[in-house]
């Protein structure tokens, strides 16, 4: 690319491109259910391209870093980190918000429950999802089949802790940002090795990957500038990351505004960061596309508590963005 590499989506283009020429090629864990839903498509599993250890920044100063080589579904990404945000593990508020993120997770445990022991109850993921948006959030399918167990909010919020208490780790971050802004402390971690694999007890498996942005930290510098830095042990560079970065930029100006400091940069340090075999098409149109100017967000200055944002008080301004590039999700993992 011979573009003037001074907008900072270069970094992340610049990404792909090292993954294309430096990366090594892995293979997947595919459960067999979903090696027979490939083969019955008559396809071969995707693989992976991967580079280890690897860091972009981002100072939101100078704009919002969300992607304009391609179109990126930004309401889906905020009405995500606000059910976070709730410490909520059911897909309920999702659903009824029509993002569509996390359906195939809840129903796949549904799924499976009924291969094994109702088959006659079974049905297909749309209608299931038909079924979670229909009833009420106090149902009985809605509270058993739509939780997911664990998810990020739950992590974050109402982590579960001895003596069955439960702890709101970023609660406890931006309550001491507001106190003693100058502390090294304020991490707040998703990985728990109770819900994850065969470390996971019995009534804590899901078929929920593992975390895959494990721990983010907060960090103020020059006195009253608000940065955060995410690691990411694993990063599906072409559809998650650009996710993953506008989620972690918003959360930083949400925390910025509710501690009353100034928002600086967000730093994504990546472990394995990879592309899938079957996205490889889309990537290289998206390096040909040369980047626009960042779009700007905006919050209701009104809103003092973590708590009280809702999707009305989020705005995007002066997005003008590339078409989209969409691919397929590879269905990885579980148990």
């Amino acid at each position: 690319m011979s573009q003037n590499k001074k907008h900072p989506e270069y970094q992340y283009l610049d990404l792909l491109q090292d993954i294309m020429d430096n990366g090594s090629d892995k293979e997947l864990f595919f459960t067999p259910e979903v090696l027979q839903q490939y083969k019955d498509r008559g396809v071969e599993p995707p693989f992976i391209r991967s580079l280890f250890g690897r860091q972009i920044r981002f100072d939101l100063s100078k704009g919002f870093p969300l992607l304009t080589t391609k179109k990126t579904f930004f309401r889906g990404i905020a009405v995500e980190l606000l059910w976070f945000l709730s410490g909520s593990s059911n897909i309920k508020y999702l659903v009824d918000n029509d993002v569509h993120i996390w359906d195939e997770w809840a129903w796949k445990r549904f799924h499976k429950h009924c291969l094994e022991n109702e088959p006659d109850k079974d049905m297909a993921q749309t209608d299931f999802i038909t079924k979670i948006k229909s009833e009420s959030a106090d149902s009985e399918f809605v509270q058993k089949w739509g939780d997911l167990i664990t998810i990020y909010g739950r992590m974050w919020r109402r982590w579960p802790g001895s003596g069955g208490r439960e702890i709101d780790q970023l609660g406890w971050v931006i309550g001491g940002l507001k106190d003693k802004p100058f502390r090294k402390s304020y991490v707040v971690s998703a990985w728990n090795p109770d819900f994850i694999y065969a470390m996971a007890a019995p009534e804590n498996r899901s078929e929920v990957p593992p975390f895959c942005h494990t721990t983010f930290q907060f960090a103020v510098t020059e006195g009253n500038k608000l940065n955060l830095g995410l690691y990411q042990r694993s990063a599906d560079s072409f559809l998650g990351v650009p996710f993953n970065i506008a989620s972690y930029a918003l959360l930083l100006q949400m925390v910025a505004q509710v501690t009353g400091l100034k928002v600086g940069e967000f730093v994504h340090s990546f472990g394995d960061v990879h592309y899938y075999s079957n996205h490889l098409e889309q990537i290289n149109e998206q390096l040909k596309r040369e980047p626009k100017p960042f779009p700007t967000v905006k919050l209701n200055p009104e809103i003092k508590n973590i708590d009280d944002f809702k999707i009305e008080d989020i705005t995007l301004e002066n997005y003008d963005p590339h078409p989209p590039l969409r691919a397929e999700i590879a269905n990885i993992g579980g148990f």
